[in-house]
């Protein structure tokens, strides 16, 4: 490690810059498929949920490193579309990842008490309504823990776009390595900088996952956890005395 000159150093931390980048920017679009196909595969109409099905299947079914390819190298010829390395490997990670967000999305909205959906109906709500402002407002908070894995498994899949020359954390990695001819020091280097990264992720999930809760009323699980631990410490304390 002490053979990493400033020069070195500067070109892992700018793919640090692009990974982050390339991470925010693919689970914004993965975000946003996720909600619409989940969404829809509720729906009451039956080519609504067959066409969602159909594109999660498709899209969580392909290989998300097959689809960079097909977007950098066959849309160019198909529909004379250049992306940039950059925007392919985006488009093709936030479509793949958002298919499987599409099932975090469907299984929060069916978990949700049918009671409340027919409390909604009763008090005249439209579909879109009862959607906002019952089964969202509920659903929301379980969406998160499993979105939480999805989300560091997309930053772990985006060392993918080096491939295609996008210069993020492995790309400079690689570049390094050929400079100093060294493996083990540089990929030791970069493992931990992608936990450190997963960290921070995990960290700033699970206060939007308390606060989330906590909008609904919900008590968070560390609070939950030693309530219920006092109330078994009181519990046993009654026994003894009771026992003397």
């Amino acid at each position: 490690m002490t053979n990493l000159t400033a020069g070195l150093w500067e070109l892992l931390f700018r793919g640090v810059w692009v990974t982050v980048q390339l991470t925010v920017f693919s689970a914004a679009l993965g975000a946003f498929v996720a909600f619409v196909v989940g969404v829809a595969r509720t729906n009451r109409l039956w080519i609504v949920r067959f066409l969602s099905g159909l594109y999660m299947e498709v899209f969580r079914g392909t290989s998300a490193l097959v689809l960079m390819f097909w977007m950098f190298f066959v849309l160019p010829v198909a529909f004379g579309w250049q992306l940039v390395p950059m925007w392919a490997a985006v488009l093709a990670l936030g479509l793949s990842y958002g298919a499987y967000g599409s099932e975090i999305v469907r299984g929060a909205l069916a978990a949700v008490a049918p009671a409340q959906q027919e409390a909604g109906i009763a008090l005249g709500f439209s579909p879109w309504q009862r959607l906002v402002k019952i089964k969202l407002p509920q659903a929301w908070p379980e969406m998160i823990p499993p979105a939480n894995n999805l989300l560091i498994e997309l930053l772990k899949g985006t060392a993918l776009v080096s491939i295609l020359g996008v210069g993020d954390i492995t790309f400079g990695a690689s570049l390094v390595r050929n400079a100093l001819g060294e493996s083990a020091p540089v990929y030791t280097i970069i493992l931990v900088m992608y936990f450190v990264l997963a960290f921070l992720l995990t960290r700033v999930m699970r206060a939007v996952e308390r606060k989330a809760k906590a909008g609904i009323g919900q008590t968070p699980e560390k609070s939950k956890g030693l309530r219920k631990l006092k109330e078994q410490s009181d519990a046993m304390s009654a026994a003894a005395g009771g026992g003397s």
